[in-house]
């Protein structure tokens, strides 16, 4: 690999790491300083720097701009600052990030794929750099977090939860794709704004939704055959028939209802072991009634009738209340 490549390959580049003979290998002296440095060298820099800076937001810029430059650092901070850092590499801050990442976009990262990719979505993914793609984490921005309908903005999700998976679960880095559907944005706000990337269009919706996300999960399948493919922060509307479309198809789960519901299934295992009561016995009352709520209420449901329940008893131990009040079964549930 020569110096112009290696020094801008953010999985290869080392920066000043490089020992002297993979300098002389690789062509990169007199492209970089003289010393030598340890990663622990390099990782103490950026964490000063890091602290430095005055803002969650300005950190999350700032370490973007390490993994944009160097993975390897990038990961070696991370892990070493886990209970520090996550808030800034993904919640809270990265739903800021999503509200200002058209302002603050330097450098792409992951694929995009829009409205108007219909018929190439295939080669669009058959372009992608790495091979071996294992995961792919991808989102239409129809829910990001709590701030509703961010469109394109929304690629800080995919990219943040690909983050964790290296940090937490070891997924090497080159084997993540993060993947941002762009199909408009029903947000005046966020489509009028003079910065917005994203197609300055109202969200699309029906047929052509549909066919749009047929291709796409058709291309998964036949370019990167056994990826996960994970579905983030999708709208009501779509998240729950999605996963019941091609959930059967390939190795799929919606995050949040699925990694959502697992969590809350064990907060209330754990809670339950805790007070001695078993979960069998309890009655849980949730606070909305969306995507999180109804995976962690299926979640439960599932787990009440391995403890003894009928289906009819474990539903009736679930009580859903949202914006317009109790939730029954004569009163269909609103997206």
């Amino acid at each position: 690999m020569q110096c112009s490549n290696v020094l801008h390959d953010r999985l290869a580049n080392r920066g000043t790491a490089f020992d002297a003979d993979q300098r002389d290998r690789l062509g990169l002296r007199g492209f970089l300083p003289s010393r030598v440095e340890s990663i622990e060298e390099q990782a103490a820099r950026v964490l000063e720097n890091l602290r430095f800076k005055s803002t969650p937001i300005e950190q999350y810029a700032y370490l973007a701009a390490v993994q944009d430059d160097n993975e390897t650092l990038f990961f070696r901070v991370l892990v070493d600052h886990l209970q520090e850092l996550l808030p800034i590499v993904y919640t809270p801050t990265v739903g800021q990030a999503c509200q200002e990442w058209s302002r603050r976009f330097l450098r792409p990262r992951g694929l995009y794929i829009t409205a108007d990719d219909t018929g190439r979505i295939r080669d669009l993914m058959r372009a992608v750099p790495q091979r071996d793609v294992g995961i792919i984490v991808v989102t239409d921005g129809g829910r990001i977090l709590g701030l509703g309908d961010l469109g394109l903005n929304g690629m800080g999700i995919p990219i943040g939860k690909l983050a964790l998976y290296t940090a937490c679960a070891g997924v090497p880095p080159q084997r993540c794709l993060p993947v941002m559907l762009d199909v408009g944005t029903d947000t005046a706000a966020v489509r009028d704004d003079p910065r917005y990337l994203g197609l300055r269009m109202p969200r699309l919706t029906g047929q052509p939704y549909d066919a749009l996300l047929d291709e796409f999960v058709d291309s998964v399948q036949r370019v990167f055959p056994g990826a996960i493919l994970q579905f983030e922060d999708f709208n009501n509307a779509n998240a729950f028939r999605l996963l019941d479309r091609y959930r059967r198809r390939l190795c799929t789960f919606n995050d949040d209802v699925q990694g959502t519901g697992a969590m809350g299934l064990a907060g209330l295992l754990a809670a339950a072991r805790a007070t001695g009561v078993p979960l069998a016995s309890q009655r849980v009352l949730f606070i909305g009634a969306g995507e999180a709520g109804l995976g962690i209420g299926a979640a439960l449901v599932t787990a009440l009738q391995r403890a003894g329940l009928t289906p009819s008893e474990s539903r009736e131990r679930c009580l859903f209340f949202e914006r317009l009040g109790g939730c029954e079964t004569r009163r269909p549930a609103r997206a």
